[in-house]
């Protein structure tokens, strides 16, 4: 009840929770380190750029959400697990990743596409 000492404790942080969530922690560990070690280096950007909070240069942007489509398509993670990957709102993400479909019928970019889901998937069976 509100008004009783019984509720007077205060929700502890997601943070303090890390131990009773670990599997799903450490899964978003492992493919933050797979998506930056394969996509930052393929659009020659910094890997802390692919989860900053700014927007950053339209480079960092663009490699950002090629890393969000890839999450999505390749992984199969939902909208919103991708939004907490990259602490974005899983509306932005949804439009990462109809920006990205769209661009596919570039042959250039499809074919890159298509090479960094095949990396993606050698590098996360690499380092599992």
């Amino acid at each position: 009840m509100l008004g009783s000492t019984c509720a007077e404790h205060s929700p502890r942080p997601w943070r303090r929770l890390a131990g009773l969530a670990s599997p799903f922690i450490d899964r978003h560990q492992h493919l933050r380190r797979v998506i930056e070690h394969t996509v930052a280096p393929a659009f020659a950007v910094r890997r802390a750029a692919l989860w900053a909070e700014s927007r950053g240069s339209p480079a960092e942007a663009f490699a950002r959400q090629v890393a969000m489509y890839l999450a999505h398509v390749s992984f199969g993670l939902t909208l919103s697990e991708v939004g907490r990957l990259f602490a974005r709102d899983r509306s932005t993400v949804a439009h990462a990743c109809a920006l990205i479909e769209d661009r596919r019928d570039a042959e250039p970019l499809d074919r890159s596409l298509d090479l960094l889901e095949g990396a993606l998937r050698l590098v996360a069976l690499r380092q599992s």
